[in-house]
């Protein structure tokens, strides 16, 4: 099994290119399920969960192609209307095949995604408003089980924001008859891009950014091209990565309007930040102060950066609040961040880090795809050498991570 193995200390200088947004090519790689012409998608990353999102694509029978830096999906041919528990169970995004091929096949077998280290994600509001849309759904031996003839518009209040929920239902929604309001939908700017791709295809998708969205439905879907967003993620990675380990780097092929709560908070902590349309410059040169922070859908703070934040305050000047208000077992990197020497205090969804002026270095281990990227950050500025286990997490989510910060000036390799 593969690791990582770093050696702290080095400020960080240079350019760092951001790659395509998983949580964005995910949905619009479903959504090539809605028509029969072809999906072309450009910069896809390479990750893993996008590699298993094709091979269930293709085990349906959806023709998948790479071209340099995109894919050609073409949905023609579907011929198997399932997706199985073996590729289910290792991506939580395969939810997302459910509303398309119900939309438009008017059935659909899909295996309930199960459990995950960070917390239950269950997939009740996804079955709440496709039976509003008229679904029939079964739970059948562990699979959800959907027909109708044909969906028809309604409106839709989801008892949470849910972001793959919201993104399953405005798919759904575009075949359907009539016009469909999504109530409380998320905001988060991948949403605004799967709309943006659905719109490219032929949909009338209205509101998404906002907690209203209106699609009204069409009698069919054609081929496009589309252009995944900047994952933003990843690019909050690299600044948090900067401020901490300190440096002067430049993000490109970056949206900065994407991240405004990250880049506040990382003012707040003394590193300053330049935005342009899409390059992002980060300058630190002194150690950083610690910040409090709370968690909250899009355009609050993003759980997603949690992890990240919390290595940041690990070695901060003063004493800082982390309350996570997304997932109730998004803690357990505080527990391997103490393991490099961290001081940090839990009490429910709580932690207090109070900053200490070295991290020493250790063997840890990942125990999920953020929290991973919170011990690199750790490791970029650890004394001696630290090493990371189980980094399949962070092949998950980040591509040529070790190669991007190598670029930089950091001492990062990948061992097995």
């Amino acid at each position: 099994m593969d690791k990582l193995v770093l050696q702290g200390g080095l400020r960080l200088r240079g350019e760092i290119p951001i790659s395509g947004a998983k949580n964005a090519a995910l949905p619009i790689l479903c959504a090539s399920l809605l028509a029969a012409d072809a999906l072309e998608v450009d910069n896809v990353p390479a990750l893993h969960d996008v590699a298993t999102m094709q091979r269930l694509l293709a085990q349906m029978g959806v023709k998948v192609a790479r071209d340099g830096g995109g894919l050609r999906l073409e949905a023609s041919q579907v011929d198997r209307l399932e997706a199985p528990y073996d590729l289910v169970k290792t991506m939580r995004a395969s939810i997302l095949v459910l509303g398309p091929m119900v939309a438009r096949f008017g059935t659909a077998r899909v295996s309930l995604p199960g459990g995950c280290a960070i917390g239950a994600r269950p997939v009740d509001q996804h079955i709440k408003g496709l039976q509003a849309l008229g679904a029939d759904i079964r739970i059948e031996h562990g699979y959800i089980v959907a027909t109708a003839r044909r969906l028809k518009g309604t409106r839709i209040v989801t008892d949470l924001v849910t972001v793959t929920g919201t993104e399953n239902l405005m798919m759904a929604a575009t075949l359907a008859e009539g016009e469909t309001v999504i109530e409380n939908a998320a905001r988060e700017p991948e949403v605004v891009d799967l709309a943006n791709c659905l719109n490219a295809m032929g949909a009338r998708v209205n509101g998404a950014g906002t907690d209203r969205i209106v699609v009204r439905g069409v009698e069919r879907l054609h081929g496009a091209r589309f252009r995944v967003m900047a994952d933003r993620v990843e690019t909050g990675t690299f600044l948090t990565a900067v401020a901490a380990a300190g440096g002067d780097v430049v993000l490109t092929h970056a949206q900065p309007d994407t991240l405004e709560a990250v880049i506040d908070k990382l003012g707040e902590s003394g590193a300053r930040v330049e935005v342009h349309t899409d390059r992002i410059r980060i300058v630190a040169r002194r150690r950083p102060r610690a910040v409090n922070l709370r968690t909250a859908p899009y355009p609050a703070f993003p759980t997603d950066m949690q992890a990240q934040f919390m290595a940041l305050n690990a070695i901060a000047e003063g004493t800082g609040v982390v309350t996570e208000t997304i997932f109730e077992n998004r803690f357990m990197h505080a527990q391997e961040l103490m393991r490099l020497g961290a001081r940090i205090e839990i009490e429910g969804n709580t932690a207090v880090v109070k900053g200490v002026r070295n991290l020493t270095g250790a063997t840890v281990m990942a125990t999920d795809l953020r929290a991973s990227a919170s011990l690199v950050v750790a490791g970029l500025v650890a004394d001696g050498e630290t090493v990371i286990d189980r980094i399949y997490h962070l092949d998950r989510g980040y591509e040529a991570l070790e190669a991007k910060l190598s670029a930089v000036g950091a001492r990062i390799e990948r061992r097995r």
